[in-house]
């Protein structure tokens, strides 16, 4: 069963989008697959669909569960797993975010603080680089905690605040 041409376009795109994203390809195009297709899946559907291996399969709908974006689904009748995706959008592009911030943003953090706690004990820099590293310390730190204060309000609350965020920007001209 191989996907429709515009379900085989998306998922070779997400698929690409995945990689620079530092995400594999499969695990991508696996989400992108079940994402748009209309009922959930079984995983040898998924395997016919992007003709991979089984094991590529397993694996990628295991990362994708642990993400909180994939989730099984039991079919009356029917003893295998059906997998389908998160529907909301929004809560999609958060989980998203999340892995994101999680991957590259806390490292970023953890690593600045470090060298920040190092500057402190008296480990010597030359003043230009100790004061780049304090400003990029300030600047992780404060988007870190916005982002905080963001993700602990509801998410009917976020809707909005993205939709005001637009206006607001027509209004600062």
């Amino acid at each position: 069963m191989k996907p429709n041409p515009i379900i085989e376009k998306l998922v070779l795109h997400w698929g690409e989008m995945g990689a620079r994203w530092g995400i594999s390809r499969m695990v991508a195009q696996i989400h992108a697959l079940l994402y748009f297709s209309s009922k959930p899946m079984v995983a040898d559907e998924i395997v016919e669909a992007l003709g991979v291996a089984r094991s590529h399969v397993s694996n990628s709908l295991k990362e994708l569960q642990s993400w909180g974006v994939v989730k099984v689904i039991h079919v009356m009748g029917d003893r295998r797993e059906h997998f389908q995706s998160i529907r909301d959008v929004w809560q999609l592009f958060e989980i998203l975010l999340d892995e994101r911030k999680r991957r590259e943003v806390d490292p970023t953090l953890k690593t600045l603080r470090e060298t920040q706690a190092l500057l402190n004990d008296g480990a010597k820099v030359d003043s230009h680089t100790a004061g780049r590293i304090k400003e990029m310390l300030e600047f992780f730190e404060q988007m870190d905690g916005w982002f905080g204060e963001v993700r602990r309000m509801p998410l009917a609350s976020r809707v909005k605040l993205v939709k005001w965020a637009s206006k607001l920007r027509g209004w600062l001209g």
